[in-house]
């Protein structure tokens, strides 16, 4: 038996015919909104670049927009920066992410939370 207590774990991911934004995905563009490039970003995630494209290149293949506007180095150093679509979207992920755990806490309150503690249903019945 474990020693940690039992509790919710949601996340939001969001689909079209495949995941195409989810955690990881919003997670870099955070990085990418605090560090102004996505190579930065990546390596700051301990993450290939090359994965970092991937996964943007994925992501707005299924949304079916752009997330970052990028500039290629030179005299003043190249960057990236979130659209303003891209920009909405991280906003609007992480406000619905969080009302979501929220809402997943009251949910395991009124239905799981007998099951959290050692006396709760069922107690003393091997599994």
């Amino acid at each position: 038996m474990s020693d940690a207590a039992l509790h919710p774990a949601v996340t939001l991911r969001l689909y079209t015919d495949h995941k195409c934004f989810g955690p990881g995905v919003a997670m870099l563009l955070r990085r990418v909104r605090k560090l102004h490039s996505l190579r930065s970003a990546a390596m700051d995630m301990d993450m290939a670049y090359s994965k970092a494209w991937t996964i943007l290149r994925e992501a707005e293949r299924g949304l079916g927009f752009k997330l970052l506007h990028s500039t290629t180095g030179g005299r003043g150093g190249g960057g990236a920066v979130l659209t303003e679509r891209g920009e909405r979207l991280l906003t609007a992920y992480d406000l619905c992410e969080q009302e979501l755990k929220e809402a997943a806490e009251r949910l395991f309150a009124r239905h799981l939370a007998p099951f959290a503690v050692p006396d709760g249903p069922e107690a003393g019945k091997e599994l």
